[in-house]
This record gives structure tokens, sequence and C-alpha cells, in this order.
């Protein structure tokens, strides 16, 4: 069952999709419930390649031989002499290239180097759309690309140059127009989409890039239209989280913090519990119910936790300790685990949770490595979102169910041009990027050996 609630589509011709900078899989779990079958999975970190193998086994076209088979390894090597083979993807056969590319060239908490930046990937996302030239590709990154338009506007209109020059529907850019008003019309392909109005209790912003043959466009004759939100009410914290909180505290519901029979007066695993649920349901009623954003940080910094300190004052009023990650609760360490004084701290199962992976994903790693998963993940419900969407294009018969519990953005599908201008799909050659640099809703490459 995906996080819409429904079950995942199933198309008379399959739908097929290859990920590059897969990560743990929260973008290939939410493509996976839109109904695509994945022939290749992609990436580079050890950890999330292993968690990969643990859980796709079962996917379509998949067995638990063939995911034992993956391998990390650099997504620059990707379809290059004398890296890895061609997966036997004929051009034009593809119907979706996807990936998160590294955030750290754009990130507002970093150095925003962009494509001065070594881990920029873009250049290489786009040489692999070049060689199997799918009909749709779908980017995701953090939302500074894109904020304040200005910092990367000029790099971002050579990526849609580019992928305009090779038959893809991007409207035309000039660069004569002020990067507000060029930032307006990149909408229509690459915009900013919150985790939080796709049945996520965490803000999470995302920038979203997606793009589809203009040909496909044409035989499809149905254009695509950007989901807005998932009807129904918003998910929060409290919710998402009280079946699992409830557990892991009713192992000590009359015991202490040392795990002893409590004496008189003395907190137990019932006071914890009731305190969190009331600060977590106090903080809903408020319109404060959702999670700040959850980071996953980088190898090169310390333990784990959930953020900086805005977002450490976020989780206590949400009735958590944001201090750090608890243990698995068979290794549970009371005192540490749970009679905080801002309250427990969440388990990687509950920050899993909370970014939208289906309760069950079993990450792999200690648990440090583990949580950089869940934090540096995109959350599968908002990718099952897109995924819908791109999917409601190449199978137009299928539409109305694929988006049946969507509601879609008003007016997207007529942006506003600067200066009366028309919208032309495609246009003529721009500046060319070089190559070679409820309660549980739940890079770079890697052979799949598809």
């Amino acid at each position: 069952m995906s996080a819409s609630g429904r079950e995942r589509p199933q198309f008379d011709r399959p739908l097929t999709s290859v990920e590059i900078c897969a990560g743990a899989g929260g973008q290939a779990v939410g493509l996976h419930n839109a109904g695509f079958d994945h022939l290749a999975l992609v990436e580079w970190d050890a950890h999330a390649v292993e968690t990969l193998r643990a859980n796709v086994g079962g996917w379509p076209g998949w067995s638990e031989e063939r995911a034992g088979d993956l391998r990390s390894m650099d997504v620059r090597e990707f379809l290059k002499p004398g890296g890895i083979e061609n997966p036997g993807i004929e051009k034009e056969k593809l119907h979706l290239l996807a990936g998160g590319v590294p955030c750290p060239p754009f990130s507002l908490a970093g150095k925003r180097l962009g494509k001065d930046d070594e881990r920029d990937l873009f250049p290489d996302a786009l040489r692999i759309i070049d060689e199997l030239m799918p009909e749709a590709v779908m980017i995701e990154n953090v939302r500074g690309i894109l904020e304040p338009p200005e910092v990367f506007i000029d790099y971002r209109r050579d990526i849609l140059g580019e992928l305009r020059d090779l038959g893809y529907a991007v409207p035309e850019i000039k660069k004569s127009w002020s990067a507000e008003q060029q930032d307006r019309v990149m909408r229509k392909v690459w915009r900013r989409i919150d985790a939080s109005n796709f049945g996520v209790p965490q803000l999470r912003p995302r920038a979203i890039l997606v793009v589809i043959r203009q040909d496909v466009l044409s035989e499809s004759e149905v254009e695509f239209v950007w989901p807005s939100k998932i009807k129904g009410k918003q998910a929060t914290v409290v919710d998402e989280l009280a079946v699992s909180m409830e557990e892991r505290c009713r192992k000590y519901w009359t015991k202490n913090k040392h795990g002893e029979r409590a004496k008189p007066g003395e907190r137990t695993g019932k006071d914890v519990y009731q305190d969190w649920l009331e600060k977590a349901s106090k903080a809903a009623v408020q319109g404060r119910g959702v999670a700040p954003t959850l980071v996953g940080g980088s190898k090169k910094h310390g333990g784990a936790d959930l953020g900086p300190t805005r977002a450490k004052r976020a989780w206590e009023a949400l009735g958590v300790d944001g201090m750090g990650i608890a243990n698995d609760p068979e290794k549970c360490d009371p005192e540490r685990d749970i009679f905080r004084p801002a309250g427990p701290m969440l388990t990687v199962e509950q920050a899993a949770i909370i970014q939208g992976f289906p309760v069950g994903w079993k990450f792999q790693g200690k648990k440090t490595a583990q949580y950089r998963q869940v934090g540096n993940a995109f959350p599968p419900p908002v990718a099952e979102a897109v995924g819908r969407a791109i999917a409601a294009v190449l199978r137009p018969e299928c539409r109305d169910e694929l988006l049946r519990d969507y509601e879609s953005g008003a007016g997207d599908s007529a942006v506003e041009l600067p200066q009366q201008e028309q919208m032309s799909l495609p246009v003529s050659v721009g500046p060319r990027l070089d190559a070679t640099p409820t309660v549980h809703r739940r890079s770079d490459l890697l052979r799949t050996g598809a």
C-alpha cells in the first residue's frame, strides 16, 4: 500500500525507470509506489547500498540474488567506457531517469559553489540523459538551488538550455529577463515542493525538476500538471508517532529511568508518554504539529542529532529531545533514550516515519550511518506524488485514477510570461554546460545487473 493509501498502479505496458544517486531508496520507494519498475538503482555510499540490497529483492524484476549483486560505484563512471557497461537499455526506450544529485553545492548552509563544487553531478546527469534519452526526467535537490533565484539563475538556465537542445519540453528563458522573471517561467518545469503537503509530518522543502520529451508530450496530448497537495488532513508528528512512542514507553510503564520498579513519586514510562502526548497534541492544535526538516549531515561531522539549535527548540515543543538519536528499542538505555528532561529522543525508525518511509524499511549500518541515510533521503510520498503526475502523461488512459487523491496547482499550465512574450517549446540553442566537470506512513552509482 502506498502513502496515499492506494494500491500500486499496474499498467498494461509497464513503466520503467533508472535512478542515479538513489541513497537509501526514498525516491525509489515513491516511484515504485507510483508504478515504475526499476531497471537500475545507482548509489555510491556503501551503507545506502546495503540498505537497498536489504529491501528491493521483492520488487518487480528483482530477486534476492539480484539485489545482493548491487555494488557501490561512482556515478561519473556510469555508462562510460571502462566503467559499468550499459545495463541493456535501448536509447529512447526508458520511461524515466530519476535521481537526487548531491545537495552540498547548493545548500543554504554551505558555501554554495554550485558548478564550481567538485560534488556537482548535474553535468554527469545530463550526459546520462543524453545517452539514454528517457521519455521523462525527474531530478531532486535542496531548495537552495532555487532560493533566492539570483544565486543560481544562470546555472539553472544553462541546464534547461541543455535539456531543451536534447528535445525536452522546456520554456524559453531569456538572459535579458530579471532573475525573478526567469525563475517565474522556470517554475513550469522546476519548482519547490514542501513535503508537509503530501502526508509527511515534516516541512522539508525540496527543489524538483521535471521535463518530458517533446515528442512524448505531442503523442500523449496530455500536459504534465504539478500536484500541489494530497487530499485529506495534514499529517502531524503526534498522529504519526503515537503508536511507536507508546510501544517504546510501555516497556517502562511502571519503571523508573534505571529500568527498575518505580518508587512513589518517581517518574515512570507512562509519565514520559503522557507528557510527550500532551506536548505533541498541543502543538498540533496550535498549528505547529509538523516537524522541522530532518538533517542528515555528513561523515565529516560528529554524531547524529535532529538539526541546528532552532530545529532542536521546535522538536522540544513537540515533546522530543533533538540532541541525539535513541538506540533501537532492544538496546534501549532508558535514562539516555527516554527519560530526558525535554522528552524522549527519536529512534532511527521513528525518524524514518517522519521522513515518510514505510514501516519495516530496513536501514543498514550503525545507528549514525542509518540516521544519515534517513536524514538525507527524499520523502517517498513526495516522489510518489510527482511520479504519478509523470505517469499520468506517459499513460494518459490512467490519468484520472493516478491523480485521484491529489490536488493540482491552479494556473500551473499558464505561467505568466515577462513582457507578454509567448512561450515556445522547444526553442533555439541555449548555453551549454561543460559535461566534464495513520499512524505509520511511512552518489553515486550502483550496478543492478539489469
